[in-house]
């Protein structure tokens, strides 16, 4: 319990390190832009489930834990330290950006560009296909799970190519909620804990049936 617990604390600490210092950094020298964000995140993401899968099944993700309570593939009595881990992982990432750069970028913390209700869907939408590609990729019985990360890593960088300049495509409450407290920038928080909790535990419910019509 301590390793995987660990696992997750410095998974997310890594995720939220690289994701959101590339936004920190591109604020500061504009070497980076869009398109090479979002490539650190998926890139990121799909080095992380490939080092730590088999030592905390690489969640990073309170929404996905929680997805995966609900689905049955998780103990809930490891949810709450799990999501803890994640928390306190991607903070700490949050406090080592701040430590070094000061409040830039508002630490990379998800933020709408546009209206409210667009970001909700759209991090609803996204954090249902994510959860989606997960259950068919990793836990799927028949799924050739050797390439989970890849299809994993390439969902993060796909949605956050497309979708970030809107949303931020944060499809994670841990990668938002820490950026956002360090950074003082709460207003819109709501929709980063909200939207992407429901999108991935609705997405079991798609998962299931999929199965169930197989």
């Amino acid at each position: 319990m301590r390793s995987r617990v660990l696992g997750e604390f410095l998974g997310t600490f890594i995720l939220v390190f690289a994701g959101t210092g590339a936004v920190v950094i591109d604020s500061l020298t504009g070497a980076i832009g869009h398109i090479g964000i979002a490539l650190t995140f998926g890139m990121v993401v799909t080095a992380l489930i490939y080092s730590f899968g088999h030592i905390s099944g690489a969640h990073f993700n309170p929404a996905v834990t929680l997805a995966f309570t609900v689905m049955g593939e998780f103990k809930k009595s490891e949810l709450l330290p799990y999501i803890s881990a994640q928390i306190l992982g991607a903070t700490t990432a949050s406090i080592t950006l701040f430590l070094m750069f000061g409040n830039v970028a508002s630490l990379g913390a998800t933020l709408p560009n546009g209206s409210y209700t667009q970001s909700f869907i759209l991090e609803f939408i996204l954090t249902f296909i994510l959860m989606l590609v997960i259950s068919l990729s990793a836990v799927h019985s028949k799924a050739v799970k050797s390439f989970a990360g890849i299809s994993i890593g390439f969902t993060v960088g796909l949605e956050a190519l497309f979708a970030g300049p809107i949303s931020g495509a944060s499809m994670n409450p841990a990668r938002s909620i820490a950026p956002a407290i360090i950074s003082g920038d709460l207003d819109s928080l709501w929709i980063y804990i909200i939207a992407t909790i429901g999108g991935a535990v609705v997405s079991v419910y798609a998962y299931k049936l999929l199965k169930e019509s197989e």
